[in-house]
């Protein structure tokens, strides 16, 4: 389980010319957590990995890593580790000398190693006879569990991963994803991981940093970024959603095309501080379900289906509200789908399953 705080960025800026990579930046990190980087590509998300590295040095602010201020540590003598997205492995080096070549450099005993690079092959459940074949005998996903070895055989406090699995097939991927999250539970090490794959981030991570143009906008649980997120791009940015627009009066929400016999929200669907007056109700679509003509919800609209995606284990139904405004839906896969473009449906879902709030910027 995490616990004390191992890595503190305090307010860290970083220009290049007059683009501003990081606008500010402030993240705390527990020892043995797994936290993932996500946002659009320019985000700054690869650019604040450099900085724990070491890689680049930040115009202000301040990086610490086990209560040791880093700013101005070289790379090579920080406590950390990186794999990044082009593995860097030694073609002319065995798989041996790959994983041992972090403990070479520091000139560990032989022996010493030899035993290190042993202990990592069983961590990473690879082979013995790959000891001594080269990179390009390998796999991509064989070769992906050598990069993690070499990283890991120095012992790092900070693991670093640059979207090492975003070249690979989707197959071997989500194998690779399943090995990482076996790694990160069998050897306790802090994971810092930047990826697009927000699939990926969700499966993973402990927690979420959601970032945009050199910000931080939330960090919190799978679940908080999911179904409680900050703003709209964290709604959006995070798989498919509804965004409909009500209005909300003492806890009540009103919209055209929206039935409510108690149209009351509890408080803790609705975010910090937003009071009367227009806001954005999400739900998910995988939340919303058809209903029977004497089935009831705490929310129920009037749909007409205008398009059907079949997406193996569900199936993704697009379609209007009675008032014209679009929403999404999805039900799990069957031999035979429940509606088709042009039928009406009724669709309904809990208050539990909602959240309120408003958009950024409005009055």
């Amino acid at each position: 389980m995490a616990g004390d705080t191992i890595l503190e960025i305090r307010d860290i800026r970083k220009n290049f010319g007059a683009y501003q990579a990081l606008k500010g930046v402030s993240l705390s990190v527990r020892q043995g957590e797994f936290i993932a980087l996500v946002g659009p590509s320019g985000c700054g998300k690869t650019t604040l990995l450099k900085q724990i590295a070491g890689f680049e040095e930040p115009d202000s602010g301040s990086l610490s890593i086990a209560g040791q201020p880093m700013l101005g540590v070289p790379a090579a003598e920080r406590p950390t580790s990186m794999v990044f997205q082009k593995l860097a492995l030694f073609p002319h080096m065995t798989v041996a000398d790959n994983i041992g070549f972090p403990l070479k450099l520091r000139k560990v005993d032989p022996a010493i190693i030899a035993k290190r690079v042993e202990e990592m092959i069983e961590l990473m459940q690879l082979k013995r006879e790959y000891l001594t074949r080269y990179p390009r005998q390998l796999s991509g996903g064989e070769q992906q569990r050598v990069a993690l070895a070499r990283s890991m055989i120095s012992e790092p406090k900070l693991l670093l991963l640059d979207e090492p699995l975003s070249a690979l097939d989707v197959k071997l991927k989500k194998v690779l994803q399943a090995e990482l999250k076996r790694l990160h539970r069998s050897v306790g090490v802090t994971f810092v991981h930047v990826t697009h794959d927000l699939e990926e981030a969700i499966m993973l991570a402990d927690r979420i940093c959601v970032m945009r143009a050199g910000e931080i906008l939330q960090v919190g649980g799978p679940n908080d970024i999911y179904y409680r997120p900050a703003d709209t791009f964290v709604a959006g940015f995070i798989g498919d959603t509804n965004l409909i627009p009500v209005e909300l009066r003492g806890h009540a929400v009103s919209a055209p095309g929206l039935i409510a016999a108690d149209p009351t929200v509890p408080a803790q669907f609705v975010a910090p501080g937003l009071g009367d007056g227009p806001a954005l109700l999400m739900v998910r679509p995988e939340l919303i379900t058809p209903l029977a003509s004497h089935e009831n919800a705490d929310f129920i609209l009037d749909v007409t289906i205008t398009e059907v995606f079949c997406k193996g284990g569900t199936v993704q139904f697009r379609s209007v509200m009675t008032n014209g405004a679009p929403l999404v839906f999805e039900l799990p896969g069957a031999s035979r789908q429940p509606a088709d473009i042009g039928d009406k449906l009724r669709l309904g879902f809990p208050k539990r399953d909602i959240y309120l709030f408003r958009e950024k910027g409005a009055a």
